[in-house]
């Protein structure tokens, strides 16, 4: 009988050296996936979530646009910090799920822009849950700057630090799918999400003006799915991944944080990341199954939202809230409802709230955003 390995729990001393580093500036962080946005980052992050909009992907087309060129699609930031993404300190190996972040955009992040950071951990808060019983709330604020020291934006973004024996053994939020049976669709299942996909409408260069918007109308639904691993290394390569790496670069990663390296089957210290890929190792965790990306389910709410604010629109605020994993052999159904249309000096905008749930109508994440349109109004 196999022997089940145990992990490291989360411990006073821990979380007392952790609370000392609250609101102080981190001097050294891990080198971002991304510096530039260039075309080729830009796309690769894009089509990482499964978007085409031309707006980031065809410069042909964006040279025609109000913007002149190629602009980065707002979650593109993602891949320029590891600490937006999840990349968390303290508590070795004691597991962390990226579960939610709170965006504010100030200005459009042209092709070509250098992106540099600032970050601070923000605060940790103590939960019990369902998944995992005592958890923590490790909030970290992230600001991000261009190259002429512009403000671009600001995020929030926290993640769950749980003790993967506690999950696995006694959390109750997943314990049907524990021992469910490997999910399979028919070709007509799988129609209802591709006839989405064929009719996924991207506004583009028609405006949406503010004064054509009505509260209480509906987004077209985003499908996204079915979750496969293919798709989640997908979103990995134009992200870039927290702690993707290989030979020697794994081995140095590994060398200077050890509680990082969990040994995979054959003895090796490995990523914990692989929850991602690997079926047997999500599971030890507590987790369903292999599951999608926390900041590629937040991207996929503000790309609901910038297919439908068309090129003259501006993506101000988003929030995402993770509610459950989506395993693989998820389909997932986002919707979107205008709920309120208001006046902010000279800026005229819209709030959306967002909730997506799975093909089992089971709540997987909750988002809004905030978005400045276009007027008809000319004084």
């Amino acid at each position: 009988m196999k022997q089940e390995r145990t992990f490291p729990k989360i411990t006073e001393q821990g979380l007392d050296e952790l609370r000392a580093r609250i609101g102080i500036k981190i001097a050294a962080q891990a080198e971002p996936w991304c510096h530039e946005a260039t075309r080729d980052n830009i796309r690769h992050y894009a089509h990482g979530i499964g978007d085409d909009n031309p707006l980031w992907c065809v410069p042909e087309y964006a040279a025609k646009t109000q913007h002149g060129g190629i602009i980065a699609l707002p979650s593109f930031l993602f891949a320029t910090s590891r600490i937006i993404s999840g990349y968390v300190g303290g508590l070795p190996g004691v597991h962390a799920m990226w579960s939610g972040a709170d965006w504010t955009w100030h200005k459009t992040l042209r092709r070509n822009d250098t992106l540099s950071t600032e970050a601070t951990l923000k605060d940790l808060i103590e939960h019990q849950t369902r998944f995992a019983g005592r958890a923590v709330q490790q909030i970290y604020h992230v600001d991000f700057f261009n190259q002429t020291g512009d403000l671009v934006a600001g995020a929030d973004s926290w993640c769950f630090r749980t003790e993967r024996d506690q999950a696995r053994e006694q959390g109750t939020k997943y314990a049907a799918e524990k021992i469910r049976d490997p999910r399979r669709y028919t070709e007509d299942q799988l129609a209802e999400g591709y006839a989405l996909y064929a009719n996924e409408v991207i506004r583009g260069a028609t405006p949406r003006y503010w004064e054509d918007v009505t509260e209480g109308e509906a987004l077209p639904t985003l499908f996204k799915g079915p979750m496969t691993v293919t798709g989640f290394i997908a979103y990995a390569q134009g992200w870039g991944g927290l702690y993707i790496r290989a030979n020697k670069l794994a081995w140095k990663l590994v060398d200077a944080h050890p509680g990082l390296g969990i040994k995979n089957r054959f003895g090796i210290p490995d990523c914990p990341e692989r929850v991602h890929w690997e079926e047997e190792f999500a599971r030890e965790v507590g987790a369903p199954g292999a599951y999608d990306y926390g900041p590629e389910r937040c991207s996929w709410l503000t790309h609901q939202v910038t297919n439908w604010m068309g090129d003259t629109g501006f993506l101000h605020k988003a929030q995402c809230k993770i509610r459950r994993h989506n395993p693989e052999g998820d389909l997932l159904f986002i919707k979107a409802t205008v709920t309120r249309k208001f006046v902010d000096g000279a800026r005229h905008l819209v709030e959306i709230t967002q909730e997506a749930h799975n093909q089992d109508q089971e709540l997987s994440v909750l988002g809004s955003a905030v978005v400045v349109l276009p007027t008809r109004k000319t004084e």
